[in-house]
Formats: structure tokens, sequence, C-alpha cells
């Protein structure tokens, strides 16, 4: 537990004005002209000890409240089930089209239409729900990365740049090789803690030069990063990247992609999604796959102590308020 600080520490050189209540004061004392008879007052003594007492605390405590007294910010170790995994997610305008859908079979009422763009945020969202101890990143690409979210433990902040790509439209180039780099070093000086993956979402490919794709395969390798590509076909002549094998005709771009990450060393899968229930059925299969141990930290906020110092302080002035009440200002 870290110890108590205080945000205002200059504020407590003002402690030493909470000995002001032990100097006598002139209308503490009552005029008698011999006081040889009076009786002793221990009662009276004692009141009076009991007042210096409270009022030497309610000082004391509102100084320390302005000084704001509190345990800093710390971070706690947890250990928990699920990954890092880092969003990469192409944001160019044919992301906007409409995701086909299978024709519906007789009888059965036509499913409504759905840009590629919402049904992706749809079951990212879904993802991001199912996950809450996961740490997530969020990248958007097209002619060039945006990185919208780094890792974080708050998925609300993901959520959010989610949610904000739903707004305009994207260049109608795309460049997969510079978001690929963006993820990958999005993890570089972080330490390893558990299972890491980036998550792919794109309706293309790319054509990768060769110093691309040894900076990516490299990156990959010493990160540790699992690659999980979800393929959105763009139309029903686009080629099915799960029934591509490594040695297939690279002639078209998804496929040399494709073909390039299985040749890699890191863990690769790739899942073909033509509609949303077969995009939602990929994330539910990569959530699945990553859910191994994990470690985290959990982030504790400051602890701010100064609302109990002036509460004490008040309860201290009622308390002050009623001896004053018992005792004798003046004689009669």
């Amino acid at each position: 537990m870290p110890p108590v600080d205080f945000a205002i520490p200059q504020l407590l050189a003002l402690l030493p004005m909470a000995l002001l209540p032990l100097l006598r004061r002139r209308r503490d004392s009552l005029p008698f002209p011999w006081i040889g008879w009076l009786p002793r007052d221990p009662v009276g003594r004692l009141l009076h000890l009991t007042w210096q007492l409270i009022a030497m605390l309610t000082l004391g405590f509102i100084i320390l409240g302005l000084a704001m007294p509190g345990r800093s910010e710390t971070r706690i170790e947890r250990i928990g089930r699920g990954a890092e995994i880092s969003i990469l997610m192409d944001r160019s305008s044919s992301m906007d089209a409409t995701i086909r859908r299978n024709a519906p079979k007789l009888g059965e009422q036509a499913q409504p239409s759905q840009s590629k763009n919402d049904a992706v945020r749809k079951t990212l969202s879904w993802l991001l729900d199912q996950r809450p101890q996961n740490r997530f990143a969020l990248t958007l690409f097209n002619t060039a990365p945006i990185r919208v979210a780094p890792f974080s433990d708050d998925v609300a902040l993901v959520q959010a740049g989610l949610n904000a790509s739903d707004i305009g439209r994207g260049s109608n180039e795309t460049n997969m090789g510079l978001g690929l780099m963006a993820a990958i070093d999005g993890f570089n000086g972080r330490s390893y803690t558990g299972s890491r993956a980036i998550l792919l979402v794109s309706d293309g490919g790319a054509r990768l030069d060769d110093d691309l794709r040894l900076r990516i395969q490299r990156g990959l390798k010493r990160n540790r990063i699992s690659l999980y590509f979800i393929y959105i076909q763009s139309s029903p002549n686009s080629p099915n990247l799960e029934l591509v094998g490594t040695d297939a005709d690279a002639s078209l771009e998804e496929v040399a992609l494709h073909v390039f990450f299985a040749n890699l060393d890191s863990e690769y899968r790739v899942f073909q999604a033509d509609d949303p229930e077969s995009m939602a059925a990929a994330i539910v299969e990569i959530d699945q796959l990553q859910n191994l141990p994990l470690t985290y930290y959990e982030r504790v906020p400051r602890v701010d102590y100064s609302r109990a110092c002036f509460i004490a302080a008040l309860s201290c002035c009622i308390f002050l308020a009623g001896l004053t009440a018992t005792r004798l200002e003046r004689l009669a």
C-alpha cells in the first residue's frame, strides 16, 4: 500500500498555527477582586483543557485538508484470462459498401442490409464486452495508419474509437503494410505478460515489397504476436482464402497477402467473412483461441482524504460550540 502524500505539501508549514488556542486571551479572564475564597473548579479546568485540545484539532484538520492528503495512484498486479489484442481495422471507402448476403431461402424474409463497417463494429463491440480483463489497442488505416487508442484496460476508450470510425468516408487507397507495422510497433517496449495477437479486419489485400515483408516478419517474431486475418469478401468472385494453400498462385492481392502470412514463422489464422453471421462466428472463434492466463495491472486512482479532514474539522467545530455554551463569559 503506498504511503500517504500531500498534493500541496507547502501548506503544512501552517501547522504551528494549531497551537494558537494555547495562548491566553484577555476575554478568557473574569475580574474578581480576590479569589482566595473561590473553590477549586476541576470540572471547569477539564473543560478548558478539552476546549483547547478540540480547537487545536480543528485548526490542524483544516490545514491538513487544505494540503490535500491522499494515497497516490498505483497499479495492482492481477491474473486473469485473455490476451493483449491490437485491432487493425481497414477504414477505406470500400468498407462503407453493403456487405453481401446469401439469397434468402424459399419462404424466408430477406435480412436487412448492413455495411461492412457496421458489421465489423458490431462484432468487435461484442468482443470488447466479453473480455473486460484484456488489453486492447485500436488502429485504423487506409493510406496511412491512425492510432486511435493505445493499449488500455479502458474498454470504453476503445469502444469510443470504434464508434468514431463510422464518421465520414475513408480514402479509396489502402496501405496495409504501414498499418501492420503501426500495429506491431504498438507492442514495442511492453513487457510480455501473456498471449498477444493482431486482429486484422479488411476486405482487400496488398502486395508488400521485400523490405516491408522482412520488417513485418521480424516484428511479429520479436514481439511473439499471433496474427488473425478476417477477410471480408467484396463480391461473389472474391477468393475464398480459407481454401487457398500456401503455394497458391499469388496473382490476386488478397491471395498474395494470405500466402505471405501463411509462410511466416508466427501463428496465423485466416477467417472468411461473407456476411455478418460469418463475421460474428470468426470473432467468437478468436475469442476462444485467445483465452489464456494473462498478467495485467489494474490502475487504482488516487484516494483523496481531504474531505475526511474537513468533516472531522466540522465535527470539532460543533463540539466547540457546545462547550462554549457551558462557559461563563461574564459576571452577572
